[in-house]
């Protein structure tokens, strides 16, 4: 079932979160066992992140550059299938444009739809780790709104190689990222506001936005999408903090704020076990503001860990 109807027959504020693809050798089961606890609140679907192989340059004895691999994570496509399987729940799997072409990004619908997957969606993705900027594959998409553009068009049955004989249109449900901060390459929030309306537009059915931990902001980001004429389902995405290192780390990594008051309660901790019931306690009064604001679901980045999410949802549902 897509997002869109999941939200449309709900009679409430519904639960889902969000998982990283495990590192290459870890077990399924080490997955299925952080999702087993949370499946008590009832997701109607689960988000797969994708993760690009990540590699580095070394230099030979003759002074020529090797590319060498030095992290793989699972297959989305994979993931999403066993989730499926063992959990009859639905996934969003998370569909990138950097580290594929478009014939790839092509392929990777075409599995999604053979497996029944009804649901993705579509990102820009993060720069490589020796990268100052964002850059493509060869022959691959630049911008989160030319990927969307593909999916909208494979829905209507056309597909890359537009002489292809015999296509099938895919219906998927697709969602983009919108950013209550702005996202960081824009240059402000109206920019930032054009772009997130124009993907809108074109074809997206749903936006989840990236974490933050001042409602207020969030608030206000519903509020300009509105006025602007954003009509679709916005669905707010939580992240409870767990480590002390994380006041430091997320607002570098994912260029957002943190409310002194959170900051200055983390940093009163004596450990990271003192951080998780602080992250645990903020994240529980944020959801119920947003439970009153009338939010159709209350989306979380689990980072591969449930003990948080489900204390706060233990709380919530």
């Amino acid at each position: 079932m897509k997002v869109i109807e999941h939200i449309s027959r709900a009679e409430k504020t519904m639960f889902s979160f969000e998982i990283l693809p495990p590192l290459k050798g870890e077990s399924i089961d080490n997955l299925f066992a952080h999702i087993d606890p949370l499946m008590e609140f009832n997701p109607p679907f689960i988000d797969v992140t994708y993760h690009r192989e990540e590699f580095i340059y070394k230099k030979r004895e003759n002074g020529l550059l090797e590319k060498k691999t030095i992290r793989k994570r699972p297959g989305t496509v994979g993931m999403c299938a066993a989730i499926k399987n063992k959990y009859n729940v639905d996934t969003v799997p998370h569909i990138i444009c950097g580290g594929f072409t478009k014939e790839e990004t092509e392929n990777a619908l075409i599995d999604l739809r053979f497996l029944g997957i009804d649901n993705i969606l579509v990102l820009q993705g993060d720069t490589m780790s020796h990268e100052t900027m964002f850059t493509p594959e060869p022959d691959g998409h630049q911008y989160a709104s030319d990927l969307l553009k593909q999916v909208v068009k494979m829905n209507k049955g056309i597909y890359l190689d537009e002489g292809l004989e015999n296509t099938v249109a895919s219906d998927f449900c697709i969602g983009v990222a919108g950013y209550p901060e702005k996202h960081y390459t824009a240059p402000n929030l109206n920019t930032d506001m054009k772009y997130l309306k124009l993907k809108v537009d074109e074809g997206a059915d749903y936006i989840v936005t990236q974490m933050f931990f001042d409602n207020q902001k969030f608030f206000e980001f519903v509020e300009k999408c509105r006025a602007v004429g954003i009509k679709v389902p916005i669905i707010p995405g939580i992240k409870p903090l767990t480590t002390s290192k994380q006041v430091n780390v997320l607002p570098r990594i994912f260029h957002i704020d943190l409310p002194e008051d959170l900051a200055d309660a983390v940093e009163k901790c004596k450990n990271n076990d003192e951080v998780k019931q602080v992250g645990v306690e903020w994240a529980v009064q944020q959801s119920k503001e947003l439970l009153d604001f009338g939010v159709p679901v209350l989306h979380f980045y689990s980072m591969g860990k449930s003990d948080s999410v489900y204390k706060i949802c233990k709380e919530l549902f």
